[in-house]
């Protein structure tokens, strides 16, 4: 699911693995990065040493010749941070991993396979990192996300309210404020079915509309401009594909 590209032209992925397709046979899959060719540069396994256990989601601090990774790992409910040095297109260094955030609740499930911390937006002005737990059914935000120690906790709660089942996604829009997609998966209503939900960073909701008529479609999220236009990408997951129209927002 997680999915990132860094401007020296590597890709980065995350996985989640199963066997079978069900959350029985759930396991935590590496980080991959991939360079601009397709060749398998590194893989970061999913184990203590890495901080990494089931990379689900993540967002990028990009520095060019270096970037800070931030890491949603949805088996065990917690964020980490990677640093990475990158001397050239062709070589990625670790020079540290560290745990800034935990205690999200997660857990495999039947039907969405597995719950837990899942996206992600790194605001690299005021250093906060906002984190979008699905079983949570809330958004917190991780303040020093980009230079603090090993830490615990969840950050500072920010939105939860009815309008969020189960966020997914999250990405800045272009007037400054956060959306996340309704994966349905917690607090569902079969009359809002699959919605992108606009909040303030403060926590205020500003509105919502839904991708489908059916639940469970919203699901991945992102914003770009094209000339003076904003545009807003939606992956629809009942219609399996992505839909970019004008924003709506200044």
């Amino acid at each position: 699911m997680a999915l990132g590209v860094l401007t020296r032209g590597f890709v980065l992925v995350g996985n989640v693995t199963t066997i079978d397709g069900t959350s029985a046979t759930v396991k935590g899959g590496p980080l991959l990065f991939i360079d601009q060719n397709g060749k398998l540069i590194k893989t970061l396994d999913s184990s203590p040493a890495n901080k990494l256990n089931g990379p689900w989601d993540l967002a990028l601090a990009d520095g060019f010749d270096h970037a800070k990774v931030f890491v949603s790992n949805v088996l065990d409910g917690t964020v980490t941070r990677i640093d990475l040095s990158l001397p050239d297109s062709e070589t990625v260094n670790v020079t540290g991993a560290t745990q800034i955030a935990s205690g999200y609740i997660h857990r495999k499930d039947p039907a969405a396979l597995v719950l837990g911390p899942t996206g992600l937006f790194y605001d690299a002005v005021a250093d906060v990192l906002y984190v979008a737990s699905t079983a949570d059914n809330a958004i917190f935000k991780v303040p020093y996300a980009g230079t603090i120690g090993p830490s615990s906790g969840t950050g500072k709660l920010v939105f939860t309210d009815t309008p969020l089942r189960g966020p997914l996604a999250l990405a800045l829009a272009p007037n400054g404020h956060l959306l996340t997609s309704n994966g349905d998966a917690i607090n569902p209503d079969s009359t809002q079915p699959s919605e992108i939900v606009e909040f303030t960073k403060t926590g205020h909701f500003i509105g919502e509309y839904n991708v489908h008529q059916n639940q469970g479609g919203a699901f991945g999220v992102a914003t770009f401009t094209e000339g003076t236009v904003n545009l807003l990408a939606v992956v629809n997951d009942n219609a399996s594909d992505v839909a970019v129209t004008a924003s709506g927002l200044p």
